[in-house]
């Protein structure tokens, strides 16, 4: 073998090593990745708030009891945590106890408020597979001081800051293989008005208006829609990332198949309205990641 075969051997070598590590090491770690947004609707508030937003942990733990990730997030001293579902692992016979403790510890460090992903709803959904699981795992939450919202709304006050959460819940149809199922903005307010609103919240209508509407939607595809409906702000995620991220062009592929999604793990401004895209704290299925650390976003919320 001549030298300069040797030389483009090792660094092949090397380049596999350095692959391997990377995926290791964004598989073990995460980062806060922190959003400023604001708005003429808050234009009035005392102080900026701070929420931080988690979704798609999947079980993952980031040491002992997710101590790592719990002391983040009491680092961050939020006014609010909004949970963007898939928390835990909607699969037969996969318990979800370590997702369970690790949210009963949040209400402690300020209002939760949690909106499912499709694999809670699923859990839900399918009682014949998971029995009363989902109904359990809520049951404790609630007790706990956490507020879910299956295609509710939820008025929230921070000091002088006025909130209305909406966590949109979307037919198990939407999350299907190389399918996209139709979705409007007059579906979505559909899909609200079905349910009764929790706590003081109200759904459209004046006092609505002069509120910062937040929606949590679990699945990013049907972003026009979302946008469309007229939420100041989208929370999403779902994506993972997109699994892979390649630099202008974003995340590779979705978990419904499709490739390069336009919203994958980034904020982005359409308008007045923001749309955030958590590319989630764990991993489901495709054990991988590359250039897509997972993430724990903070968003500091204030008036222009």
């Amino acid at each position: 073998m001549n030298i300069f075969l040797m030389i483009l051997l090792l660094i092949l070598v090397v380049a596999v090593l350095a692959l391997i590590f990377e995926i290791y090491r964004e598989l073990h770690c995460f980062r806060i990745t922190r959003y400023s947004v604001w708005s003429k609707k808050l234009s009035g508030t005392a102080r900026d708030v701070k929420i931080l937003f988690l979704s798609d942990l999947h079980n993952r733990t980031y040491g002992k009891d997710n101590e790592k990730l719990l002391g983040s997030i009491r680092s961050e001293k939020p006014d609010l945590i909004l949970i963007g579902g898939d928390m835990l692992v909607g699969k037969e016979n996969i318990p979800y106890n370590t997702a369970l403790k690790f949210l009963a510890e949040l209400p402690g460090i300020c209002p939760v408020i949690y909106a499912n992903g499709n694999h809670e709803q699923r859990m839900k959904e399918d009682t014949k597979t998971y029995g009363d699981a989902y109904a359990l795992y809520k049951k404790t939450l609630t007790k706990r001081g956490i507020y879910f919202l299956e295609n509710q709304s939820i008025r929230v006050e921070l000091g002088s800051a006025e909130l209305i959460i909406y966590g949109l819940e979307l037919p198990p149809a939407s999350y299907k293989k190389f399918k996209k199922t139709p979705l409007t903005a007059q579906k979505i307010s559909g899909y609200f008005r079905e349910q009764k609103t929790t706590g003081n919240a109200q759904n459209g209508g004046k006092k609505a208006d002069k509120s910062y509407r937040i929606l949590m939607a679990h699945n990013p595809a049907y972003m026009d829609a979302y946008l469309e409906w007229g939420a100041d702000m989208i929370l999403s995620g779902h994506l993972h990332g997109g699994l892979v991220r390649v630099p202008v062009l974003g995340g590779i592929v979705t978990p419904q198949g499709f490739l390069f999604p336009k919203y994958s793990g980034e904020m982005t401004e359409v308008g007045d309205q923001t749309v955030i895209v958590s590319r989630g704290l764990g991993t489901h299925t495709l054990n991988i990641r590359f250039f897509n650390t997972p993430e724990l976003v903070c968003i500091c919320l204030g008036g222009e």
